[in-house]
């Protein structure tokens, strides 16, 4: 208490007199310049601000400062009354004395400063003495924060190599204290771990590099602790830290180098082009596109027979195939292979240089080849018509491994089904197995196999395109069917139809045909074109349907090839009735018909009557067919057992549709010729039955008892059942057939009797008699 009014009355004398917090009081007389006398208003002191230490440790309430009014005589009628921020809550007033207090433990970080007012106020009247004076509290700052960053953890990373001095990250940290007071708020940072490697910047926490040349392939993540300390970094001040994760950065530094000077390489001589024969692999301590790499082959004698490609996922050089070897050619090759960093970092060439070349020496091995031809395809011609044996061409194939063995040769029928053609199995002499027609077929394609004689056959295929030539087999005829007419009114010289003709064959020099008629006619003429068609003119006029309807005209036409091919074709030429312009009207029969004096009408009688005389022996014929069939009993006499098959199950109970549940009931009641009802009998006839006899009582007497035991038995199931007994009546002479009266044991029954049945029940005898012997041993 008495540290804080020391404090307090120092920082007043500091402070000096304030006049806006002074009130005036009369008393006090002065004179102005002008000799009047003034009187001079006395004020009261006040204080315009007090200063509180925050987070108070003492005991008790916290002494602020004193309120005082010139107007208290000390006599106990006045009254102070505080007002404002906090007023009652955080800070309370001594209403006679004036004193205030802090009620509380304050932290100025939570609220810096508190503006209140305090007026006089009389007990007695109530009435203010004087106006309210405002005045501020303010809080005084202890260190009492340690600094804090805004990370746990920082991430960075710099490029390897740098130089010393490389911006890595700026780490910043706060504190809550009051920057204005004192160093409560003065940071200065400092490096806990990760020297010599880095360094952090006092005042502005930026850390820099401090090596020079820091290789990330020795080295490459690093963890750095960064220390923030107040009060200037004084002893006792607070201090937080933070960690920094620093990653270096790739650069192309190191080159690219083959771990081997020589690689060896094997490949068959079968290997297709295109085809891996090995892969070799340069290693470069870079990451990422550092470490891309280009492989080339720079000379070498295999350099026309292999390739190298790279393989960009996994960064190794293929060696491919370019051509086909051949083992009994050149056996082996040698390459000299060079590897080359695709991205160069200029400032690091000295590092140099990135590049490396290294020898593949690659072995053919013998690979037991098929047969190979002489040609890729074989193209062969042959005339049409050439008779079967003649020869079309040979085929030629090579054992080319070393021991050369023998090749045969066949036709893949598979490609020859009509089975055209045939080779000599030695020399691969192609022939015809019959004629060959070029209309039918202008090209044959084959397949020929040629096979090594030895255990393990290999074999080469080879298609072969045979050609049909064409040969003038085939005459020249009309290319199409034409219907040609003359008109009754037509003139001589008329031309009245133009032909032309086709021809399968294809001469060289292309169709030439020339028409004439095979004799002369005295009703039409042909005259010749000279471009593969013809004219057809009449010679005479006058033609009548009457004496002749229709004219049948051979016209022979013939080709220029050799030999000559000649044919007749046959035109008919229908004469109709035509108007004066020469439009045809009428060819039909039925204008012939008129004109000879059948009229529409009676056509459509004559049809009618043919039609109906068809239907009349349709029908007498169909009823013939239908015979009365004979029944399966012819005699009434002819009386035997039927046999009617239902194909059908029953449904239980409720089935009334499939049998009449009252016979069951009642047997005396029975319908001696009721059928089923749900399906129809496959027999003619129904099955007759004789009725029962009236007396069997001792049926009933039976069924009836064994009703009773199943009523009785508590054992039974509660739902109904059907139980079928083999009971045939007293009367039968059977007897029972039922086991159910049977011997209890097998002891009971003597079996004698069954060696007297004959040789056939010999070995039933033995086996039951033998049993009984034993038994009884």
């Amino acid at each position: 208490m008495i540290i804080n009014q020391l404090t307090f009355l120092l920082l007043f004398c500091l402070l000096g007199w304030s006049d806006a917090l002074i009130r005036p009081v009369p008393g006090i007389s002065t004179s102005d310049r002008d000799g009047q006398i003034l009187q001079r208003t006395k004020r009261g002191w006040m204080w315009n601000s007090f200063f509180l230490l925050e987070e108070w440790t003492g005991t008790g309430k916290q002494y602020v400062g004193k309120l005082h009014s010139d107007m208290d005589t000390e006599d106990g009628n006045v009254k102070y009354v505080l007002m404002g921020d906090g007023a009652g809550t955080v800070f309370e007033i001594d209403e006679n004395s004036g004193d205030i207090h802090a009620t509380r433990r304050l932290d100025r970080e939570e609220k810096a400063l508190y503006t209140l007012s305090a007026k006089a106020v009389n007990k007695t009247s109530g009435l203010d003495l004087e106006k309210a004076s405002e005045f501020i509290i303010k809080i005084h700052d202890i260190n009492d924060n340690e600094p804090k960053f805004a990370k746990d953890t920082y991430v960075a990373s710099v490029s390897e190599m740098s130089n010393v001095g490389a911006f890595v990250i700026r780490v910043t940290a706060t504190d809550a204290d009051d920057e204005a007071y004192g160093n409560s708020a003065k940071l200065v940072y400092s490096i806990l771990q990760g020297q010599p490697y880095f360094s952090v910047e006092p005042e502005t926490g930026v850390i820099r590099t401090a090596l020079p040349n820091m290789i990330r392939e020795n080295r490459e993540h690093y963890q750095v602790v960064i220390q923030a300390k107040d009060m200037a970094g004084q002893m006792g001040g607070l201090s937080g830290t933070t960690t920094v994760n620093i990653t270096l950065q790739d650069v192309n530094n190191s080159p690219p180098r083959f771990p081997h000077s020589t690689y060896h390489l094997s490949t068959p001589e079968s290997a297709g082009i295109g085809s891996s024969v090995g892969r070799i692999k340069a290693y470069d301590a870079d990451v990422g596109e550092n470490a891309e790499m280009w492989y080339s082959i720079l000379d070498g004698d295999g350099q026309d027979m292999f390739n190298i490609i790279t393989d960009s996922t996994s960064q190794e050089g293929v060696i491919t195939v370019k051509k086909q070897l051949d083992y009994e050619s050149k056996r082996l090759y040698s390459l000299r292979v060079q590897v080359t960093n695709t991205h160069i970092d200029r400032r690091f060439e000295q590092l140099g240089p990135f590049s490396d070349t290294a020898i593949v020496r690659i072995t053919v091995t013998d690979v037991d080849e098929p047969p190979v031809f002489s040609r890729t395809l074989y193209i062969f011609e042959v005339d049409e018509d050439t008779p079967a044996g003649s020869s079309v061409g040979t085929v030629s194939a090579r054992d080319p491994d070393t021991i050369n063995h023998l090749v045969k040769y066949t036709i893949d029928r598979h490609t020859d089904l009509e089975r055209l053609f045939n080779i000599d199995s030695n020399n691969g002499t192609i022939s015809t197995l019959q004629a060959l027609d070029r209309e039918t077929s202008k090209w044959h394609n084959i397949s020929v196999l040629a096979t090594e004689l030895k255990p393990q056959d290999t074999f080469r295929n080879v298609p072969v395109f045979i050609k049909v030539r064409d040969v003038n087999d085939n005459a020249p005829e009309f290319a199409m069917y034409y219907e040609t007419f003359v008109c009754e009114n037509v003139k001589a010289g008329q031309l009245i139809q133009t032909i032309s003709a086709v021809d399968t064959d294809e001469p060289l020099v292309g169709h030439k045909f020339v028409f004439s008629l095979s004799s002369i006619n005295p009703n039409f003429t042909i005259f010749d074109n000279e471009d593969n068609t013809a004219r057809i003119l009449t010679r005479r006029g006058g033609f009548n349907r009457r004496e002749m309807n229709s004219y049948m005209l051979p016209v022979v036409i013939s080709d220029n090839d050799y030999p000559i091919q000649s044919s007749t074709s046959t035109l008919t030429v229908r004469v109709c009735a035509c108007d004066s312009r020469g439009n045809v009207q009428t060819c039909s029969t039925e204008a012939l018909l008129l004109s000879a004096g059948l009229s529409t009408g009676a056509l459509v009688a004559i049809l009618l009557c043919i039609l109906i005389l068809l239907m009349i022996v349709v029908l007498f014929a169909a009823l013939r067919r239908q015979k009365k069939k004979e029944p399966l009993i012819i005699s009434k006499e002819d009386v035997r057992d039927n046999v009617v098959s239902y194909n059908d199950e029953g449904g239980g109970e409720e089935d009334t549709q499939a049998f009449d549940i009252g016979t069951l009931r009642n047997p005396e009641v029975i319908d001696t010729n009721k059928l089923r009802r749900d399906i129809m009998p496959e027999m003619l006839f129904p099955f007759r039955r004789s009725s029962p006899l009236k007396d069997n009582t001792d049926v009933r007497d039976f069924i009836n008892g064994r009703l009773q035991e199943n009523d009785s038995d508590p054992t039974a199931p509660p739902y109904d059942s059907l139980a079928t007994y083999a009971y045939e009546g007293n009367g039968s002479l059977a007897e029972s057939l039922s086991s159910l009266e049977s011997a209890a044991t097998e002891g009971d029954q003597e079996f004698e009797y069954l060696s007297h049945w004959g040789p056939q029940f010999k070995k039933l005898a033995d086996m039951y008699i033998g049993q009984e012997s034993q038994r009884e041993t």
